[in-house]
């Protein structure tokens, strides 16, 4: 069933999807996508392995790891597939030295650590300095690529951009070109290395708003999204696969591109990507929610987007009413109140050890178009807002003629999630996303930092109000 979106649609992500001016996204016609992918990145060394990036948790967050410029400059940025442009946080945007100070660049807001954060606690901030590196170029106002930003302007020739996303946060400067590196082993930079060119990214000086990191992939569906860059004119295609290690576990995991990016694991289930007016969205189609015997239907519209820049799910009240009602039914804990009351259902957890916790909280399964069935155990479904309060991580969404439905990266936690944009669909399986990380996974964990909570939900009250 194609996805119905209401001509009054904003955005639906509560964190980091692209919020446009217009309320459609303009169409790519066959020869300006042609000439895009002329314009895209040129891979020197394509392997047959694929690319991968290491994948690190964050609050919230899951940045990977990108090495920028000649030589190579290492950052860590947000992964998100819910928006298209890759941006990074520059000192010198103009590839000229000396101007980051004069222009008093605003430097992201970072929010202050948990208390019971691990030890691999975010570094300081990196920035790109473009005049060090060889590889640095601007893109001009009349490309095809600059064209392809929602706002942008054309000083000096040069090509401006402006990139708004829904909680209020923006970032600006110049769109630009650099060389890339990936590693072809799993994670590590070694002797085999993928350096790819001519990579369209924002270097940019002003950001505005929480940002985590050194900056933001953009890994959606849209054309400047660094899946349909690497896709275009090197041997990855256009795929790719990550695996969330939850909050709570001091590891990292991998983000890989092209043939590693295959869903293998027993019981995966495929769906099919459905027809999005927002070409950034990965939109799959929901057909029911069961909890045991169980089955809710979802409404008769009910595309949901994948996005791991969101943090809780979001569903039809005509889903959320009867899976609260059956969890409380099944769910035997004493009730709580939610933190703000912001969510729908909590529990209260102070006297259950915190191994035991998973253990009463039953699956909640999606089915998805095609057959596709996706299991979330409590890790997905549930999380500690504060000490001993225990709430369920899924929320309605916004009231209008069309509500936008997200599957957020809690839900996404400890499964392997694999995009191909060339067969269109989605794959999703249960997995041990530490497995090959040598940091202790404790066994059942629900919990999650619980100290920056109150910006999250902020923030989705805001997407709430704003779709």
């Amino acid at each position: 069933m194609g996805l119905a979106w209401s001509s009054s649609t904003v955005t639906p992500s509560s964190r980091r999807t692209v919020t446009r001016r217009s309320p459609r996204t303009p169409a790519c016609s066959r020869p300006r996508a042609a000439a895009l992918s002329r314009s895209y990145a040129r891979a020197d060394a394509p392997s047959a392995d694929g690319a991968v990036s290491k994948l690190t948790s964050r609050p919230f967050e899951y940045l990977m790891s990108v090495n920028v410029g000649t030589p190579p400059t290492r950052m860590l940025a947000i992964a998100d597939t819910g928006s298209d442009l890759i941006w990074l946080n520059c000192s010198n945007g103009d590839g000229a030295p000396g101007l980051a100070a004069a222009r008093h660049a605003l430097a992201p807001a970072r929010a202050p650590a948990p208390a019971n954060a691990p030890a691999s606690a975010p570094p300081p901030g990196v920035q790109f300095n473009s005049s060090n590196s060889t590889t640095f170029g601007l893109v001009s106002c009349g490309s095809v690529a600059c064209r392809a930003l929602p706002d942008a302007s054309y000083p000096d020739s040069k090509c401006r951009y402006l990139y708004s996303y829904s909680d209020g946060s923006r970032t600006s400067r110049l769109l630009s070109t650099e060389t890339f590196t990936f590693a072809d082993d799993q994670g590590t930079r070694g002797d085999r290395e993928i350096r790819v060119a001519n990579v369209n990214f924002g270097c940019a000086t002003t950001m505005i708003g929480s940002f985590i990191g050194d900056g933001l992939v953009g890994l959606g569906g849209g054309d400047l999204s660094l899946v349909n860059q690497l896709g275009a004119d090197t041997s990855l295609g256009r795929r790719f696969s990550y695996c969330l290690v939850p909050y709570s576990i001091n590891a990292s995991s991998v983000l890989n591109f092209g043939p590693r990016a295959t869903v293998t694991e027993p019981g995966a289930a495929t769906t099919p990507l459905i027809p999005s007016e927002v070409k950034a969205y990965y939109t799959v189609n929901l057909q029911s929610v069961k909890i045991g015997h169980k089955t809710f239907a979802a409404p008769q519209e009910s595309p949901v987007i994948v996005d791991s820049g969101t943090t809780l799910t979001y569903l039809a009240n005509e889903l959320v009413d009867p899976l609260v009602e059956e969890l409380t039914r099944r769910v035997k804990l004493p009730p709580a109140k939610s933190l703000e009351d912001l969510l729908p259902l909590c529990f209260d957890v102070s006297g259950v050890r915190k191994g035991q916790v998973a253990a009463m909280i039953p699956d909640v399964t999606l089915v998805l178009g095609g057959g596709a069935t996706v299991t979330l155990k409590a890790e997905n479904t549930f999380l500690e807002v504060q000490e001993g309060t225990l709430c369920l991580a899924v929320a309605a969404a916004s009231e209008q003629d069309t509500p936008v439905s997200i599957i957020g990266n809690i839900a996404q936690q400890n499964m392997h999630v694999g995009y191909d944009l060339d067969k269109g669909t989605v794959t999703f399986a249960a997995a041990d996303c530490a497995r090959n990380s040598a940091a202790p996974s404790p066994s059942g964990s629900l919990y999650i930092w619980s100290a920056l909570l109150v910006d999250i939900f902020a923030c989705d009250r805001m997407h709430l109000q704003n779709i």
